[in-house]
């Protein structure tokens, strides 16, 4: 029966791959998450059968009430309110494993010391994880500030938290008292909040994939010190996907990772002197520069998703190629607060996944478009990304000011995360269009109806 278990665990293995696999294109995502999620069933019911296994009822009870919630989470989560979701359980991952470690180092029944060092890693790690993602779920739900929280000493302070639970994680080696146990956890759920303080709204993509690449790597260490080959292989895969999408989020937005975990980006930033001013268009003005144009190029952001407008901009997308426009969208690899967030918002509005264009391939076409049409983004299409000594510098951005017209639909002449002032508002091309994005994308539809 165990070769049985082992044989099914190798073949979920595969699977959770392909599935994976499946996941980098958005027209198999769909199919790639029921595979992962059939997976998952098949080696969370094959451990009943490991031989000597028991407590089959507190498993069953975890089981429905976990997949009840869960599945009514599901239904119920706005799409906007996805980062949160993604968060959470990206968190409950992270507290699993710690769990896990509770359970074994409160039995110390390891084989080897090595055994028990491994356990206790994964311990630290996911309980770093879970703490942090619960902050991360916090901020996102607006339940604390987006803001960074900054205090006097705060990175020293940080440091010696994480150096009494790694001290007291060693201890743990020679004595795993009870007590030790729990002064260990307090730190470790202690430093994974701390650590999540300082960072800000803005750097929340890059912080939860980091978290989910650190509950990766804790499952798969508490898969070596238990023996268990799926928790293994299963930690390994999320911990390299997590990893890989971490550097290469880290690296569309020109940040390191150290900057990101260390924090306090975006609290106060000079971005120098802009010269122009803001000049603001009405919606029937902007209706008629949008309905005569040959090439129209829309440019979404948290704005959109915050405004819920992803199906007016999906209306006012399909009137303008009733007209003959041709229409397109320009995705940042950071746009919103998760990767793919909105990618993710256009497919629930029946955007079809063609006309989604990612940055290297849209941005030669902005000098070729009549007016790129921007909303609710900010940092992203900043050209002070341009210039040295501007705390974007370098940073890969949308060339919205390359296009004949740019109009920016925005609640408010506010700055974006890093603080510093957008150049493309001042820009002789651009003309702001204030106002919830809904509500805007709704006038510029009533009014193109009129033209």
């Amino acid at each position: 029966m165990d070769t049985f278990v082992q044989l099914v665990y190798f073949l979920t293995a595969l699977v959770f791959i392909l599935g994976l696999r499946r996941m980098s294109a958005p027209g198999t995502a769909r199919s790639g998450i029921v595979w992962a999620g059939l997976a998952m069933a098949a080696a969370t019911l094959v451990t009943f059968l490991t031989p000597d296994m028991q407590n089959f009822g507190l498993m069953l009870v975890a089981i429905v009430l976990g997949t009840v919630v869960a599945w009514v989470a599901a239904k119920r989560v706005a799409m906007t309110d996805m980062p949160q979701m993604v968060a959470v359980y990206n968190g409950m991952g992270g507290g699993a494993a710690g769990s896990i470690a509770a359970v074994e180092l409160l039995r110390g029944e390891f084989e080897s010391t090595g055994l028990m060092a491994l356990a206790v890693l994964g311990a630290l790690i996911g309980a770093v994880s879970f703490a942090g993602s619960l902050m991360a779920f916090a901020k996102l739900q607006g339940l604390i500030s987006s803001r960074p929280l900054i205090f006097p000493a705060q990175r020293p302070f940080n440091l010696a938290v994480l150096l009494v639970a790694v001290g007291v994680g060693v201890w743990l080696l020679r004595d795993d008292a009870a007590a030790f146990i729990l002064l260990f956890f307090v730190a470790a759920l202690a430093f994974g909040v701390l650590v999540t303080l300082p960072i800000g709204g803005g750097d929340m993509p890059v912080v939860i994939s980091l978290f989910n690449a650190l509950t990766g790597l804790a499952v798969g260490f508490e898969g070596f010190a238990i023996g268990n080959a799926a928790l293994i292989v299963a930690g390994t895969v999320v911990g390299a996907a997590g990893t890989l999408l971490t550097v290469l989020m880290a690296r569309a937005m020109n940040r390191s990772i150290a900057s990101v975990v260390l924090g306090g980006f975006g609290v106060e930033q000079a971005g120098g002197e802009v010269k122009g001013s803001l000049k603001p268009i009405e919606v029937e003005d902007a209706a008629v520069l949008l309905g005569y144009a040959s090439k129209v190029i829309f440019v979404p952001g948290y704005g959109m998703a915050v405004a819920q407008a992803q199906h007016k901009l999906r209306e006012l997308s399909d009137l303008l190629e009733s007209k003959g426009v041709e229409v397109k969208y320009a995705i940042h690899p950071v746009a919103g607060r998760m990767p793919g967030h909105m990618n993710v918002l256009l497919a629930e509005a029946g955007v079809a996944y063609e006309k989604l264009y990612d940055l290297e391939e849209i941005n030669p076409e902005f000098p070729t478009a009549d007016v790129a049409v921007v909303i609710g983004a900010n940092d992203v299409v900043n050209p002070a990304a341009h210039r040295q000594g501007s705390p974007l510098y370098g940073m890969p951005i949308l060339d919205v000011d390359k296009a004949q017209n740019a109009i920016v639909i925005k609640r408010g002449q506010g700055k974006g995360f890093a603080g510093v002032e957008n150049e493309l508002f001042y820009a002789e091309n651009t003309r702001m269009l204030y106002g919830d994005a809904q509500n805007v994308l709704g006038k510029l539809v009533q009014a193109l109806k009129r033209l």
